[in-house]
């Protein structure tokens, strides 16, 4: 999986779930935690996502990952560049299924 396909896809899990925590993050993306660190941070220095403060309970700090107006706006143009590229994979893959379809039935009709 690309880095793109990660950012996209912490973009798309913070957005519904703010409050995770790296592990839960690393959890949910099927990486390591080292992995998860560095998409966050990468991801706060280009000011995509920050960090906010929150009381989680009894005098408890927690934190949860906002999106920044341009990490909204970056995340739009990654659905739209994942789009495309998923619709042409999904077109290949439609080509070749048909094609093995079509040599599965002239080796039938040889036999």
């Amino acid at each position: 999986m690309s880095n793109q396909d990660f950012e996209y896809r912490v973009l798309k899990i913070l957005e519904q779930c703010p409050n995770l925590t790296q592990r839960q993050l690393a959890e949910e993306l099927g990486v390591s935690l080292g992995k998860t660190h560095y998409l966050i941070k990468s991801l706060i220095d280009i000011g995509w996502i920050k960090l906010d403060n929150f009381q989680r309970s009894n005098n408890k700090l927690g934190y949860a990952y906002l999106l920044t107006p341009q990490g909204i706006k970056e995340k739009a143009a990654i659905t739209t560049r994942f789009l495309i590229r998923k619709q042409l994979e999904y077109n290949k893959l439609h080509e070749e299924i048909a094609s093995l379809q079509e040599e599965v039935r002239l080796q039938k009709k040889i036999d």
